[in-house]
This record gives structure tokens, sequence and C-alpha cells, in this order.
């Protein structure tokens, strides 16, 4: 076993299949469209909003809401903490993995 395996370090919060495809799209485009990342995760409406939400809750990534003409328009942003939360989830998974 690695030295300083410590599986407890990995944030839950992020940890899920489309929570992570949400942070790892964010953390390169920095904003999406709602339907982008559902095409991109391959979600349903539903799936992805209670996704969104448990990242909003934890400050992960803001939400905004907006119409383009008659269309509502959801942009999903990562924030600062979203970005740092998502660089320790990354070095701890690193943490879990053999030394090369």
């Amino acid at each position: 076993m690695k030295p300083g395996f410590d599986i407890e370090r990995l944030d839950e919060v992020i940890h899920g299949r489309i929570r992570l495809g949400v942070m790892a799209y964010l953390a390169g485009a920095g904003a999406a469209e709602f339907g982008e990342l559902k095409a991109r995760l391959s979600a349903t409406d539903g799936n992805l909003s209670v996704h969104l939400r448990k990242l909003e809750e934890a400050g992960y990534v803001g939400i905004e809401k907006t119409f383009s003409g008659r269309k509502p328009l959801t942009t999903v942003r990562i924030t600062d903490p979203g970005r740092a939360a998502f660089a320790a989830y990354l070095e701890a998974l690193k943490g879990l993995l053999p030394p090369e």
C-alpha cells in the first residue's frame, strides 16, 4: 500500500460520475450552458439538475438563469472554491495511485 493512502481525502461532492464530469468540463471551459453539459455527459435534465444543485450548495459552481429571447438559458460556471476543490480532488486521487 502506498504511504499516505487515504481514501477519505476524496471529496464525495465531486466523486459522483456526473458531478466529476461537470467539474472536469468546467475546469477547462470555465462555463457552459445546461444543454451543452447535458449532451457532453449524456445526462437527463432531472439527473443533471440534481447534481448541479449539489455542486452549487457546496459552492463549487454558480448557476445563472437568464432568457435568450423567450427561451430560458441556464449557464453554469466553476467558482474559485470549486476550482480549488477540483485540484485538491485530483491530488487526492493521485495519492491513491502507486508511485511511477
